[in-house]
Formats: structure tokens, C-alpha cells, sequence
């Protein structure tokens, strides 16, 4: 079920999607949505130039691993 929302926009800002979303012949609301989840998801995963850089850091790998292998054992303390 979708939700409603109120966004308090600048008016600069919101000329900003209304141009956007005219030229993509869509709704200012599914422009922002768009935007946003990829704005998020782009967040949460890192691209593949990342990942390659973390994986060829071995003492962070092996650090990742201990610390896999500690909160499987239940070891340590988890600080809120």
C-alpha cells in the first residue's frame, strides 16, 4: 500500500524537479522516489572498483574474518 508524504521544498529546489521531471515525461513524485532509492541503494552496496579495493587490503580482510568469526562465537561486546 503506498504512503503519502509531505516534502517542504524550496522553491528553487522544486523548479529544479519540475524541469527534471517534465523532461523525463514523469511525475515530480516519481522522480523523487527514483532518485531517492537510488541515492540509498547506492548507500548500501559498494560498486564492484570498491569491493576490488577492500579485498586487496589483506590485514582488512583478515580483521573482517576474526570479527565474523568473534560475533559467531558470540564473543566480545556489542556497544549500542
Amino acid at each position: 500500500m503506498s504512503k503519502t508524504i509531505t516534502l517542504r521544498l524550496k522553491e528553487n529546489v522544486y523548479k529544479i524537479f519540475v524541469e527534471a521531471a517534465r523532461a523525463e515525461n514523469r511525475s515530480i513524485s516519481n522522480l523523487i522516489e527514483t532518485a531517492a532509492l537510488y541515492k540509498v541503494r547506492e548507500q548500501q552496496f559498494v560498486d564492484d572498483a570498491e569491493m576490488a579495493g577492500i579485498l586487496a587490503d589483506e590485514n582488512l580482510v583478515a580483521r573482517l574474518r576474526q570479527g565474523s568469526k568473534e560475533a559467531t562465537e558470540r564473543k566480545g561486546r556489542f556497544v549500542e
